[in-house]
Protein backbone atom coordinates (compact mmCIF):
# COMPACT_ATOMS: atom_id res chain seq x y z
CA UNK A 1 0.00 0.00 0.00
CA UNK A 2 2.94 2.37 1.07
CA UNK A 3 4.62 1.92 -2.15
CA UNK A 4 1.02 2.19 -4.21
CA UNK A 5 0.97 5.54 -2.58
CA UNK A 6 4.34 6.71 -3.35
CA UNK A 7 4.45 5.70 -6.94
CA UNK A 8 1.29 7.02 -7.45
CA UNK A 9 2.84 10.92 -7.27
CA UNK A 10 4.11 10.31 -10.36
CA UNK A 11 1.27 10.64 -12.53
CA UNK A 12 0.49 13.64 -10.59
CA UNK A 13 3.74 15.22 -11.52
CA UNK A 14 2.58 14.85 -15.09
CA UNK A 15 -0.76 16.26 -14.53
CA UNK A 16 1.05 19.83 -12.27
CA UNK A 17 3.31 19.79 -15.54
CA UNK A 18 0.30 20.48 -17.72
CA UNK A 19 -1.79 22.76 -15.82
CA UNK A 20 1.67 24.93 -15.20
CA UNK A 21 2.54 25.16 -18.89
CA UNK A 22 -1.65 25.37 -19.93
CA UNK A 23 -1.03 29.32 -19.83
CA UNK A 24 -4.66 29.16 -18.04
CA UNK A 25 -4.14 30.84 -14.57
CA UNK A 26 -6.86 29.50 -13.16
CA UNK A 27 -5.63 26.01 -13.87
CA UNK A 28 -2.19 27.36 -12.64
CA UNK A 29 -4.16 28.35 -9.51
CA UNK A 30 -5.59 24.55 -9.34
CA UNK A 31 -2.06 23.75 -9.47
CA UNK A 32 -1.13 25.08 -6.63
CA UNK A 33 -3.32 22.62 -4.69
CA UNK A 34 -1.72 19.83 -6.14
CA UNK A 35 2.00 20.76 -4.95
CA UNK A 36 0.19 20.56 -1.35
CA UNK A 37 -1.41 17.03 -2.37
CA UNK A 38 2.29 15.83 -3.05
CA UNK A 39 3.66 16.87 0.67
CA UNK A 40 0.50 14.97 2.17
CA UNK A 41 0.82 11.85 0.60
CA UNK A 42 4.43 11.80 1.34
CA UNK A 43 4.03 12.31 5.03
CA UNK A 44 0.92 9.56 3.96
CA UNK A 45 2.88 6.92 2.32
CA UNK A 46 5.74 6.86 5.55
CA UNK A 47 2.94 6.80 7.82
CA UNK A 48 1.18 4.07 6.04
CA UNK A 49 4.37 1.70 6.06
CA UNK A 50 5.01 2.31 9.73
CA UNK A 51 1.35 1.46 10.86
CA UNK A 52 0.63 -1.47 8.09
CA UNK A 53 4.53 -2.99 9.12
CA UNK A 54 5.64 -2.69 5.26
CA UNK A 55 8.89 -0.71 5.61
CA UNK A 56 11.50 -1.81 3.57
CA UNK A 57 14.60 -1.26 1.86
CA UNK A 58 12.95 -1.49 -1.11
CA UNK A 59 10.06 1.34 0.23
CA UNK A 60 12.65 3.40 1.52
CA UNK A 61 14.41 3.72 -1.77
CA UNK A 62 11.73 4.43 -3.87
CA UNK A 63 10.34 7.31 -1.81
CA UNK A 64 13.65 9.04 -1.67
CA UNK A 65 13.58 8.06 -6.08
CA UNK A 66 10.27 9.83 -6.15
CA UNK A 67 11.43 12.98 -4.01
CA UNK A 68 13.84 13.15 -6.46
CA UNK A 69 12.21 12.79 -9.23
CA UNK A 70 9.58 15.59 -8.52
CA UNK A 71 11.96 17.74 -6.53
CA UNK A 72 14.76 17.79 -9.70
CA UNK A 73 11.70 18.26 -12.53
CA UNK A 74 10.32 21.24 -10.87
CA UNK A 75 13.57 23.23 -9.72
CA UNK A 76 14.11 22.50 -13.59
CA UNK A 77 10.90 23.95 -14.49
CA UNK A 78 10.97 27.10 -12.59
CA UNK A 79 14.28 27.72 -14.08
CA UNK A 80 12.89 27.32 -17.90
CA UNK A 81 9.83 29.85 -16.63
CA UNK A 82 12.51 32.07 -15.23
CA UNK A 83 11.14 32.77 -11.86
CA UNK A 84 14.65 31.17 -10.18
CA UNK A 85 18.46 31.31 -10.97
CA UNK A 86 19.35 28.41 -13.34
CA UNK A 87 21.96 27.54 -10.15
CA UNK A 88 19.49 26.32 -8.46
CA UNK A 89 18.55 23.39 -10.52
CA UNK A 90 22.47 22.78 -11.15
CA UNK A 91 23.24 23.02 -7.24
CA UNK A 92 20.41 20.47 -6.64
CA UNK A 93 21.72 17.76 -9.08
CA UNK A 94 25.18 17.89 -8.24
CA UNK A 95 24.53 17.50 -4.53
CA UNK A 96 21.91 14.90 -5.78
CA UNK A 97 23.94 13.41 -8.21
CA UNK A 98 26.90 12.88 -5.05
CA UNK A 99 24.42 11.87 -2.43
CA UNK A 100 22.91 9.74 -4.01
CA UNK A 101 26.14 7.66 -5.35
CA UNK A 102 27.44 7.83 -1.85
CA UNK A 103 24.14 5.84 -0.84
CA UNK A 104 24.26 3.43 -2.95
CA UNK A 105 27.12 1.77 -0.88
CA UNK A 106 25.23 1.87 1.93
CA UNK A 107 22.23 0.42 0.55
CA UNK A 108 24.51 -2.37 -1.14
CA UNK A 109 25.24 -3.77 2.58
CA UNK A 110 21.88 -3.80 2.99
CA UNK A 111 21.28 -0.37 4.98
CA UNK A 112 17.97 1.62 4.53
CA UNK A 113 19.26 5.45 3.17
CA UNK A 114 18.08 6.70 6.39
CA UNK A 115 19.10 4.20 8.83
CA UNK A 116 23.22 4.52 7.66
CA UNK A 117 23.82 7.32 9.92
CA UNK A 118 25.42 6.55 13.59
CA UNK A 119 26.84 10.10 14.68
CA UNK A 120 23.92 11.85 16.18
CA UNK A 121 24.45 15.19 14.60
CA UNK A 122 24.15 13.53 10.99
CA UNK A 123 21.61 11.12 12.36
CA UNK A 124 19.52 15.08 13.05
CA UNK A 125 20.39 16.57 10.06
CA UNK A 126 19.48 13.60 7.55
CA UNK A 127 17.03 11.46 8.93
CA UNK A 128 15.03 13.41 11.56
CA UNK A 129 11.64 13.84 11.53
CA UNK A 130 12.17 17.47 12.57
CA UNK A 131 14.65 18.05 9.99
CA UNK A 132 13.03 16.34 7.06
CA UNK A 133 9.62 18.36 7.72
CA UNK A 134 11.30 21.54 7.75
CA UNK A 135 13.22 20.31 4.24
CA UNK A 136 10.15 19.39 2.98
CA UNK A 137 7.74 22.32 4.05
CA UNK A 138 10.18 24.80 2.69
CA UNK A 139 10.18 22.97 -0.59
CA UNK A 140 6.58 22.79 -0.50
CA UNK A 141 6.59 26.66 -0.05
CA UNK A 142 8.76 27.39 -2.76
CA UNK A 143 6.99 25.21 -5.45
CA UNK A 144 3.43 26.51 -4.37
CA UNK A 145 4.65 30.12 -4.49
CA UNK A 146 6.36 29.98 -7.74
CA UNK A 147 3.32 28.33 -9.02
CA UNK A 148 0.99 31.21 -7.26
CA UNK A 149 3.45 34.33 -8.65
CA UNK A 150 3.04 32.41 -12.30
CA UNK A 151 -0.27 32.79 -12.21
CA UNK A 152 -0.76 35.60 -11.02
CA UNK A 153 1.96 36.94 -13.54
CA UNK A 154 -0.60 36.18 -15.85
CA UNK A 155 -3.48 38.92 -14.29
CA UNK A 156 -3.50 42.55 -15.54
CA UNK A 157 -1.98 44.42 -12.47
CA UNK A 158 -1.50 48.19 -12.35
CA UNK A 159 1.70 49.33 -11.51
CA UNK A 160 1.36 49.39 -7.57
CA UNK A 161 -0.25 45.18 -7.45
CA UNK A 162 3.25 45.18 -10.12
CA UNK A 163 5.85 46.15 -7.25
CA UNK A 164 3.88 43.82 -4.76
CA UNK A 165 4.14 41.06 -7.00
CA UNK A 166 7.81 41.87 -7.32
CA UNK A 167 7.98 41.93 -3.94
CA UNK A 168 6.04 38.04 -3.37
CA UNK A 169 8.48 36.99 -6.11
CA UNK A 170 10.78 37.82 -4.61
CA UNK A 171 9.69 36.32 -1.30
CA UNK A 172 9.62 33.48 -2.89
CA UNK A 173 12.80 32.99 -4.45
CA UNK A 174 14.63 33.51 -1.02
CA UNK A 175 12.67 30.77 0.11
CA UNK A 176 13.49 28.52 -2.82
CA UNK A 177 17.69 29.58 -1.86
CA UNK A 178 16.89 28.23 2.07
CA UNK A 179 15.68 24.89 0.76
CA UNK A 180 18.65 24.84 -1.60
CA UNK A 181 20.63 25.33 1.55
CA UNK A 182 18.97 22.89 3.60
CA UNK A 183 19.33 20.50 0.80
CA UNK A 184 23.11 21.30 1.20
CA UNK A 185 23.57 20.91 4.25
CA UNK A 186 21.53 17.74 4.84
CA UNK A 187 23.66 16.61 1.84
CA UNK A 188 26.99 16.99 3.80
CA UNK A 189 26.93 14.31 6.25
CA UNK A 190 25.70 11.57 3.34
CA UNK A 191 29.06 12.71 1.20
CA UNK A 192 30.58 12.14 4.60
CA UNK A 193 29.82 8.72 5.61
CA UNK A 194 30.03 7.63 1.89
CA UNK A 195 33.76 8.33 1.85
CA UNK A 196 34.30 6.47 5.00
CA UNK A 197 32.01 3.17 3.71
CA UNK A 198 34.16 3.65 0.40
CA UNK A 199 37.41 3.47 2.37
CA UNK A 200 36.06 0.94 4.27
CA UNK A 201 34.74 -1.35 1.55
CA UNK A 202 38.17 -0.72 -0.58
CA UNK A 203 40.40 -1.45 2.22
CA UNK A 204 42.11 -4.90 2.89
CA UNK A 205 40.46 -7.06 5.57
Amino acid sequence: MANIITASRIPLLFLYLYLLYSQNSTLIFTAVLLIILFMAMDMLDGMAARKLGQTSLVGSVLDIAVDRIYELVLWFIFADMNLISIFIPLVVVIRTVLTDAFRSLGVKEGTAPFKQHSLFWAKFLVASRWMRAVYGVSKVVAFSGLTLVLALKMQNFGRSDELLLYNVHIFFRGVSWFAVFLCIVRGLPIILNGFKLAFKIGSPE
